[in-house]
């Protein structure tokens, strides 16, 4: 298995524990929760179960077998446990009629899997917000599960896993009824950092460069599910264009999936998501609710927060404004170049990627996107900076021209505990720099306009973020420090 190595620790330590073990791990669709946990107990489950995804209700409008648009979904979701239960070795005919129910014959099932060396049982419970539908009773009898049975096991390990992040926040993990405190571990699984999908590309036998790893990383934002379908023999654009472009593309209409499979509420979601794609530096909260037409109130602050646990925005308070309002960034790379260049189009090229490579519309793209790479990769920039120990805080600066002066825009400023403010320039290019005079006179400008703004004790530091480094010549000493994708690789 590529990475996860601090979190195989936390799963191997939980199995030879000598205590019972309640395990949560979430992340967003894709990213290896299910891969992690069976490749990691793999021959080891008493009983694992994956819960049905939500029926979309265009699905259930077209759907040919018209006796499942009379089924509940907790009755869907309860006929799809039974089938797990008898599958693993139940030989009760009858389906349950509640999870209290359910969750009693699975407790009968792996009592006689028990091991008599004491080895851990392993119970995996996997998508487990999918099954908490309306109505259902399932959180109460999951409560009834552990605090009633499995807290007195010392040989079980219960592991639940979800999609839905913010339901595994907020219902499981953050709990404040019967499941308070009861988790005896948490993960949150992320998407692959550039040097996880560059170890993950080697492993797979595909031949690829740096340069083509961080644009695979700004297309798929360092997904395993996606980046594992790329062949050996394939060159980067040959796969998106398999991915996106060609007739039957498997992600296709990820888009839309991925917000159905992690939201009780995709539309509005997307409708977020959308309006952030349209503005790079993010917008505030009052900006958001007027781009999409959504009521002021409680609702819009629950959706960013869901926004925000899954990994699609980042909350941040841009350099200057103070605490007074929060900015709301899109981050998610797929999200990015989805709506970009997918979303809407239907008479494409197959060949559309590979015919686009020189397009200016995807060089602006790339730019755009490497910031956004950068972004995702703070920590490997404080890394190269010496900086890792350093409390910093990351946002964007504005400024609006006026009376004939001209305004500025910085994309990436690094706020230090040290009294250092670094100013970020992103520049994705083939090959090195070649750092000009309009460079040095941008650079030099922002740097005045930041330091305006800081305490006499503070000062600034221009940073260059970029793909091979700089060309030697005149201006070369411009900036303080040149990061490069060997950097953002470590």
């Amino acid at each position: 298995m590529v990475g996860r190595e601090e979190e195989i620790k936390i799963l191997k330590r939980a199995f030879q524990s000598k205590y019972p073990e309640f395990i949560g791990i979430y992340g967003r669709r894709r990213v290896g929760k299910t891969f992690l946990i069976t490749q990691t107990f793999a021959g080891k489950f008493a009983f694992h179960h994956a819960g049905l995804a939500p029926q979309e209700e265009d699905d259930i409008a077209e759907g040919s077998d018209a006796t499942a648009k009379n089924v509940s979904a907790a009755t869907r979701q309860l006929m799809h446990f039974h089938n797990s239960l008898v599958l693993q070795g139940d030989e009760e005919t009858k389906i349950p009629q509640n999870w209290g129910e359910a969750f009693l014959r699975m407790i009968k099932l792996v009592e006689k899997k028990r091991n008599s060396n004491g080895e851990k049982i392993v119970i995996f419970l996997d998508e487990l917000p999918w099954m908490d539908t309306p109505k259902s009773g399932f959180l109460s009898a999951l409560e009834g599960l552990w605090n009633s049975w499995g807290c007195f096991q010392n040989d079980l390990l219960l592991v639940v896993s979800g999609s839905a992040t913010s339901w595994m926040t907020d219902r499981l993990i953050e709990n404040h009824g019967g499941l308070y405190g009861r988790l005896t571990a948490e993960i949150h699984l992320t998407p692959f950092t550039l040097t996880e999908c560059k170890a993950l590309f080697q492993e797979n036998g595909v031949a690829i460069s740096d340069y083509d790893i961080a644009q695979a990383h700004m297309v798929f934002g360092g997904i395993p599910f996606y980046l594992k379908q790329m062949q050996r023999g394939q060159s980067l654009a040959q796969f998106i264009d398999h991915c996106f472009f060609a007739p039957n593309a498997p992600l296709k209409h990820e888009f839309r999936r991925l917000f159905a499979s992690t939201f009780t509420n995709p539309k509005i979601m997307e409708t977020i998501v959308r309006a952030l794609e349209q503005k790079r530096i993010g917008l505030t909260r009052t900006e958001i609710i007027k781009a999409t037409d959504s009521k002021s109130g409680g609702t819009i602050s629950d959706y960013l927060n869901a926004l925000e646990n899954s990994g699609f925005i980042v909350e941040y308070y841009p350099f200057g404004k103070g605490k007074r309002e929060p900015y709301y960034r899109l981050v998610d790379p797929f999200c990015w170049f989805y709506l970009r260049f997918v979303d809407g189009q239907k008479s494409l090229s197959t060949d559309f990627w590979k015919e686009s490579l020189d397009n200016q519309a995807v060089s602006i793209w790339r730019g755009l996107a490497f910031e956004n790479l950068c972004f995702l990769h703070i920590k490997q920039i404080k890394q190269a900076l010496g900086i890792s120990g350093i409390r910093t805080e990351e946002s964007a600066y504005i400024v609006q021209g006026s009376g004939g002066k001209e305004g500025a825009q910085i994309d990436l400023l690094i706020s230090r505990a040290d009294n250092v403010v670094d100013i970020c320039e992103a520049k994705f290019y083939s090959s090195e720099v070649a750092v000009d005079g309009a460079m040095e006179r941008k650079a030099v400008r922002n740097a005045i306009l930041v330091q305006e703004r800081l305490p006499k004790k503070a000062i600034t530091h221009k940073v260059l973020l970029t793909t091979f480094g700089i060309v030697e010549g005149e201006y070369m000493w411009t900036f303080d420090n040149v990061i490069t994708l060997k950097d953002l690789m470590r």
